[in-house]
This record gives structure tokens, sequence and C-alpha cells, in this order.
């Protein structure tokens, strides 16, 4: 059984920084497809950040500039570094994997941007 795990959430000021982990654990052959996407109260989940073919990377536009995905393929981790957060950016951050051919998502992790 593969599980996903994200971890980082919390509460930030406007203008501060958290970095999400993703860890995928459990019986992997392959990986594709990492990406973060996010859900606000009232809202339909929505991508946030992936990497898509290879390298590249898409990026929602409301996050570009200040979001970052990174990953680390021999931990079977993706990342996600926010920067210059703002209120809007509140919701709950899923990470998804394609693992074994397979989609799976982490359980979310709460990020709340207030003063």
């Amino acid at each position: 059984q593969v599980q996903l795990v994200e971890s980082g959430g919390g509460l930030v000021q406007p203008g501060g920084s958290l970095r999400l982990s993703c860890v995928a654990s459990g019986r992997i052959f392959s990986i594709n497809d990492m990406g973060w996407y996010r859900q606000a109260p009232g809202k339909q989940r929505e991508l946030v950040a992936l990497f898509t073919s290879g390298d590249n990377t898409n990026y929602a536009d409301s996050v570009k500039g200040r979001f970052t995905i990174s990953r680390d393929s021999a931990k079977n981790t993706v990342y996600l570094q926010m920067n210059s957060l703002e209120p809007d950016d509140t919701a709950v951050y899923f990470c998804k994997m394609v693992v074994n051919f397979l989609h799976y998502w982490g359980q979310g992790t709460q990020v709340t941007v207030s003063s």
C-alpha cells in the first residue's frame, strides 16, 4: 500500500513563508506527476504547482513568483516553498503523485495566513 504524508503547514502572518513536504512510502517502483493542490473553504480544489514531463513545472498564475516546487527523487519527496504568503493562500494543501501508474493523494495540511 502506498501512502503520501504531508507536513509543514501552520499559521503564518501575511508576508511570511512556509515549506511543505510530502513523502511517499510503501512499495514504490515509479513516481510521476508530483504536484500540489489546495482547497479553500467553499471552493473547488485547484492546482498550485506541478512537475510535468521531465523537470518542467507548471504554476497557478496566483502563485507564480512566490511559490517554488522542488523534489528529491531519492527520498520520494516533493516540496513546496511558499514565500510572500497572502490571506488568499489560506487553504488545505494536498500533494498528489502518480505512483506505480496509480493516482494517490495525501491527507492534506492546513495553511492559514492571518495577522
